[in-house]
């Protein structure tokens, strides 16, 4: 799970595109987050979790 648990990897993570460049935000919290930071509530995509099931079950192998 330490290498996938991050912002940019939860179903909450947001980006909005701005002038000045992107902003990072979560949608659960409500503030402006970095996409390497790390929350207790990470809920990871559907894509995330399939991922890390797949690297679980190598490891059982």
């Amino acid at each position: 799970m330490k290498d996938f648990h991050c912002c940019a990897t939860c179903q909450h993570f947001k980006v909005e595109k701005t002038a000045e460049g992107a902003k990072y935000f979560c949608s659960r919290l409500g503030y402006e987050t970095k996409t390497h930071y790390k929350f207790n509530c990470w809920s990871p995509k559907e894509n995330v979790v399939k991922l890390m099931n797949k690297g679980n079950s190598k490891k059982s192998l």
